[in-house]
């Protein structure tokens, strides 16, 4: 034993858990006055959240929840969801933030799958819920949102959201996790198949990658940011934790709107958002009557298919500066950034533009990023041409998949997280993907199988074979795009397949182009992919 372990032990004086609670704490001790979340009419200062947040802990925990608890929230990007993030783990219980846009028999599954004890949702998804409930066993308690910048007279006789707030004190002693790899959030992914996996992440990877947003997303004290990325979606990269960690302001938006977007940027001074490419998209076809003159820049944090030249430019022109970022539900959202060499600013528009495209580096947060051969876990040539798969490793990667341990062995392979993301590496070490192993197409920032899609068309009684392949979109990123061979003697338009897929799809997941024709084949029958991508490009 080392002269610096004798007589030098852990304890509550020098050792506690890291958890992004805290960062709630310390805004409403130092800043209490400050505003902390704007949405319509509401104002309240980081005190007053603070006090909303324990409430709700406390109402939790008097309604019997407990360490280990899964609360579900289908929410859009509202008051109540922020409350969540803090409310939920408070009470020591685990947030399952549900996907809106989902279909009804996947949040069914979800429920199911994540033992939600008690449903918080906005009435309008009520009958979404009222649905996927016709598919699940379990039967959570609903607590009802009813948002007044949205009202609506729905209801299933749920418990009103502020009453469930009543029934709890904001002098409620909430415990910290009891290890720092408690779970605090649950999120569900399609992965490489339709079935969603419910991806666990932990307090410390929630505390870590929220603090590493800081570095990589150069935020300053006190920025004001706007809500355009969904809190469902890797809870919100994190975000819900590093804006108050930095006592900034959370400008909620119910809905993205171009007019909206501009007019509350404008008012609020807002400094950051983040989102998909198709949000750059609808912030300039805004018409220019709704566009004011920003009197501040305004970073854009963006992940997905990188932007296109003359959209990564327009949105220069327009004041935003524009971070792409990379990562997976699996490492809390983005966990790579392309970190801008300032030599770069002088290169021609199309150069900036291809060194944009690139992935990047690793977050501080994250200690281990690569691009490996597979086979023998040995990184590839840094040539910028060989190609191989992106793995990680590190504190913000995710605890593993809920009751899945062959999958989160496979996940683990080697020590490292294996993404299933196709890559090359350049010699400065900025990787950037090529393809994905594991054919999910990002379209405006959502996952989708092409398996889960692929499924469904085969389900078509024309349908003799069926791929689905990433179709490059101005608006979207990526649309999926379906290309059919029918089967002899069978007839079926492309306005067919559509509407057999509706039936069944999510609206995001439909294809948006369907091509009929033979479908090119390997010497062993696989269809080749590859070459339908080539057409499309």
């Amino acid at each position: 034993m080392s002269m610096y372990d004798t007589g030098l032990e852990r304890g509550p004086a020098n050792h506690q858990p890291l958890t992004p609670l805290l960062f709630l704490e310390r805004a409403a001790a130092v800043h209490p006055e400050r505003i902390a979340v704007v949405h319509g009419t509401i104002r309240r200062n980081y005190a007053q959240l603070r006090a909303r947040c324990v409430q709700l802990a406390h109402a939790l925990h008097q309604r019997g929840l407990r360490r280990g608890d899964t609360v579900a929230a289908m929410l859009p990007n509202i008051p109540e969801m922020l409350e969540c993030h803090y409310g939920v783990p408070m009470a020591g219980c685990v947030l399952n933030a549900i996907n809106t846009r989902l279909d009804a028999t996947t949040i069914g599954y979800i429920l199911d799958h994540g033992e939600a004890k008690i449903i918080i949702i906005d009435r309008e998804f009520l009958p979404t819920l009222t649905a996927a409930l016709a598919h699940c066993s379990n039967r959570p308690t609903i607590i009802e949102v009813n948002d007044h910048t949205a009202p609506h007279d729905a209801s299933l006789g749920g418990l009103d959201y502020e009453a469930l707030l009543a029934e709890g004190s904001e002098h409620f002693a909430w415990p910290l996790p009891e290890d720092e790899w408690d779970a605090i959030a649950l999120n569900y992914t399609s992965g490489t198949t339709g079935r969603p996996k419910g991806v666990v992440y932990h307090h410390r990877g929630a505390h870590l990658l929220a603090t590493g947003n800081v570095l990589s997303g150069d935020m300053n004290r006190h920025p004001a940011y706007l809500w355009t990325l969904p809190m469902f979606h890797c809870n919100g990269w994190c975000f819900p934790w590093t804006i108050t960690a930095l006592a900034g302001t959370h400008v909620c938006l119910r809905a993205v709107r171009g007019g909206a977007m501009w007019a509350l940027m404008d008012e609020h001074k807002v400094s950051h958002m983040c989102g998909a490419p198709i949000v750059m998209s609808t912030l300039l076809a805004t018409p220019e009557a709704e566009k004011p003159n920003l009197a501040q820049q305004v970073n854009f944090i963006t992940a997905g298919a990188p932007p296109p030249e003359a959209v990564l430019f327009a949105m220069k022109e327009a004041g935003f500066k524009v971070v792409h970022v990379y990562g997976l539900t699996e490492v809390y959202g983005p966990s790579v950034v392309n970190e801008w060499q300032n030599e770069w600013d002088g290169l021609p528009n199309s150069d900036q533009a291809a060194l944009m495209a690139r992935q990047g580096v690793r977050y501080q947060a994250l200690e281990g990023l690569d691009v490996m051969d597979p086979e023998i876990m040995a990184p590839v040539a840094a040539d910028g041409a060989s190609m191989g798969e992106v793995m990680m490793r590190g504190n913000v990667v995710m605890k593993g998949y809920l009751k899945d341990q062959p999958a989160t062995e496979a996940a683990f392979a080697g020590g490292w997280f294996h993404t299933g993301d196709l890559a090359v590496k350049y010699p400065n070490g900025y990787i950037q993907l090529k393809d994905r192993s594991k054919d999910i197409i990002i379209s405006g920032g959502e996952n989708i199988s092409s398996i889960e899609v692929e499924d469904t068309l085969f389900k078509h009684p024309a349908v003799a074979l069926a791929a689905v392949v990433a179709a490059p979109d101005e608006k979207w990123g990526e649309v999926p795009c379906a290309f059919i061979e029918l089967r002899p003697g069978h007839g079926a338009t492309a306005e067919d397949i559509v509407a057999h897929c509706r039936t069944t799809l999510a609206g995001f997941k439909v294809p948006k182009r369907v091509i009929f024709q033979e479908l090119p084949k390997t010497s062993t029958g696989k269809i080749q992919k590859h070459v339908l991508r080539a057409t499309l490009r």
